[in-house]
């Protein structure tokens, strides 16, 4: 709640105080309707850590509960009992350690595993990028990584701004690493931007790629938020703006009956539609990618391919939005939560309400407790 209420270093700081109680926490949804027990493995930080899946949960009506790890916490003693585990950090800088350290034993879970930390570290934009590259119907320019140091050389002249864009021209879109929701984010026209650009971010590294005029022939952007489901595409919104920078809060949804329309048609017709237009890049991306649930933002390209914006194991989704002005929402919205019930109900041994399950490395049949044999040392 102090994140919410722009206090994110308070809240933060509250948090290390809570984990140092304990790491352990529950969630019950307002109105219980299914059994099903997920526990989401979370590491500590800001909003942006971990995937938000409280909203799914709430919407479904299961149970969830939170395990704290990273490599600086103690190992809890007992494992609390569930049905099916997810791993739900996010791709951040910040998040990769704990990854690598979830990485190291995850193996030996003994409850089927969604969102293996293996291909969640690789989402990163200048990580992911590389993956689709010269894959069929998908465009997704490539991001480089660049250092505070290095663009202040470029901005003066040498190397040339033009010689960081391995795949295309000027404009550039330049955003600070780790950002989001459209902090820093600008197109750079010209080379001469770049220095004032680095005058009023302080950042100590930026991805750089090439611009993408992806204007629809009205002239108007459009950008998609896609969730991927067990390998089923899902729409969550679409924002329609007259600015290449789309995110749904600034988009003018509210303000344009007209675009709400034309969402609520994009989502009734979206299988029809856009996901048949993508199939088989959808089906390669999920294919490339090897994640039970993830995002992506996107649009298409003129051209027609699918063009990627970014693709994360975090990307948020929800039900809040006014029923009055968007009415066609909830019902969409409760078809995702309700695929992805439908996802964990169909793993192997979920739900299962013994205490023991088929240990995947070593097939033997073990208990919850009987995990710590092969769990991390505490610190």
């Amino acid at each position: 709640m102090l994140q919410l209420r722009g206090q994110p270093d308070t809240g933060v700081a509250v948090q290390q105080q809570a984990l140092a109680i304990q790491q352990h926490f529950c969630l019950e949804p307002t109105i219980k309707r299914h059994t099903v027990r997920l526990l989401a493995l979370v590491a500590p930080g800001n909003l942006m850590t971990n995937t938000p899946l409280e909203f799914i949960a709430e919407g479904a009506g299961f149970s969830m509960q939170f395990l704290y790890v990273d490599p600086t916490l103690p190992f809890p003693q007992e494992l609390p009992d569930h049905d099916i585990a997810i791993v739900a950090l996010s791709e951040l800088d910040r998040n990769l350690a704990t990854l690598d350290y979830i990485n190291n034993w995850i193996s030996q879970w003994p409850r089927p595993v969604l969102n293996m930390p293996a291909p969640v570290s690789v989402l990163g934009r200048d990580l992911i990028c590389h993956q689709l590259q010269n894959l069929p119907h998908i465009e997704m320019p490539v991001t480089i990584r660049v250092s505070r140091e290095t663009l202040f050389q470029v901005a003066g002249g040498n190397p040339p701004l033009e010689e960081l864009i391995v795949d295309g021209n000027m404009p550039v879109i330049i955003r600070p690493v780790d950002s989001h929701a459209g902090y820093g984010l600008e197109r750079l026209d010209q080379p001469e931007a770049l220095q004032d650009y680095l005058a009023r971010y302080n950042d100590a590294e930026f991805f750089v790629s090439r611009y993408v005029d992806y204007r629809s022939k009205d002239g108007q952007f459009r950008k998609y938020r896609v969730v991927m489901i067990d390998g089923q595409p899902e729409l969550a919104h679409m924002a329609v703006s007259d600015h290449w920078m789309v995110h749904y809060g600034n988009a003018g949804m509210e303000q344009s009956a007209a675009k709400r329309f034309e969402e609520a048609g994009a989502m009734g017709n979206f299988r029809q539609g856009f996901a048949k237009r993508h199939a088989a890049a959808i089906k390669t991306l999920h294919e490339t990618v090897g994640l039970d649930y993830f995002g992506m933002d996107c649009s298409e390209t003129q051209d027609g391919k699918l063009l990627i914006f970014e693709v994360g194991a975090s990307l948020n989704i929800h039900a809040m939005d006014c029923s009055e002005m968007y009415p066609y929402k909830r019902p969409q919205m409760q078809r995702i939560f309700n695929n992805f019930l439908a996802m964990l109900q169909k793993k192997p041994n979920c739900p299962d309400k013994t205490d023991t399950l088929i240990c995947r490395r070593c097939n033997e049949r073990r208990s919850l407790t009987a995990f710590q044999n092969g769990a991390p040392e505490p610190g």
